[in-house]
């Protein structure tokens, strides 16, 4: 299947993972940390990426940023991930990729979802239990946002900032999310929107991020080929669907094709030119 493009609305951010090959470490050593964030502030501050918020695990990185532009994010991610692999190739010794791959990336529903991004981020040493507290962890934003720290990489995002007009106010409301943790469904759509580079929100988010970006940003339903065929004549087939798309509803089909994705094999399979149409559900 080919490659959906990443996602790009104006003003919208994004949560962004990158992982080391095959899980390896990525930082060994204090200097290591250091290294990866200065590279990462140069690179995002020349390519209009706002960051705002960054974790930084033995072995992937999580970023919650806003592009400036279509380009913002991959060059930075580009600049980052082979300076870094450069340098640490140089200082250990050894050769080859660092990286898993690309990054992985999802388009954030603002008001629906940044500050709970940001917790998942910043909670992510609790979760895998390195500390107790995540003012405790330094490779994280959260010394930033919940106890203004310096932080040269954070620039803090709108949503952020109208959590309390002062600044030790703002903290403390930020600090008072923390309080329970985020929630099991919470992190399950995070996970699944940021693996399978689907948007992160609603339905209605949804459908601004597709109509905004021409490509599809969620699932097809579960049950959508039958939908699709269900509004055909008795007795139709494949080719009667293909040459009178009219008769039916086939706009999950055409758009399928026009973005160059192939069906399943199960669809491939079930769909054999002259069989039957009829309505159907098929786990995709």
């Amino acid at each position: 299947m080919a490659r959906l493009p990443r996602f790009f609305v104006p003003g919208y951010p994004v949560h962004v993972i990158q992982r080391g090959n095959n899980r390896v470490s990525i930082f060994h050593t204090t200097r290591d940390f250091i290294h990866y964030l200065e590279l990462l502030a140069d690179a995002a501050t020349a390519n209009g990426l706002k960051i705002h918020g960054h974790v930084l695990m033995s072995n992937h990185v999580h970023l919650v940023a806003t592009p400036g532009s279509p380009i913002s994010l991959p060059r930075t991610m580009q600049s980052v991930g082979t300076s870094y692999v450069r340098w640490f190739n140089r200082h250990y010794g050894r050769t080859g990729t660092l990286w898993e791959g690309r990054y992985r990336a999802t388009i954030v529903d603002t008001d629906a979802y940044l500050l709970t991004c940001l917790r998942y981020i910043e909670l992510n040493p609790v979760r895998a239990g390195l500390v107790d507290d995540p003012a405790s962890y330094r490779w994280s934003s959260y010394g930033a946002n919940a106890l203004g720290a310096d932080d040269p990489l954070v620039t803090p995002h709108p949503l952020f900032l109208a959590l309390g007009e002062a600044v030790l106010a703002r903290h403390a409301a930020y600090r008072c999310l923390f309080v329970r943790p985020v929630s099991e469904e919470q992190l399950h759509a995070i996970r699944r929107a940021t693996n399978l580079a689907w948007a992160l929100g609603d339905e209605a988010f949804q459908a601004h991020v597709e109509q905004a970006t021409g490509r599809r940003a969620a699932p097809l339903p579960r049950n959508w080929i039958g939908r699709t065929v269900a509004g055909l004549p008795a007795g139709s087939t494949l080719s009667t669907a293909v040459a009178h798309p009219q008769q039916s509803s086939l706009t999950p089909i055409e758009s399928v094709s026009s973005t160059g994705m192939a069906l399943s094999q199960n669809v491939s399979l079930l769909l054999t030119a002259g069989a039957p149409l009829t309505p159907v559900a098929l786990p995709l």
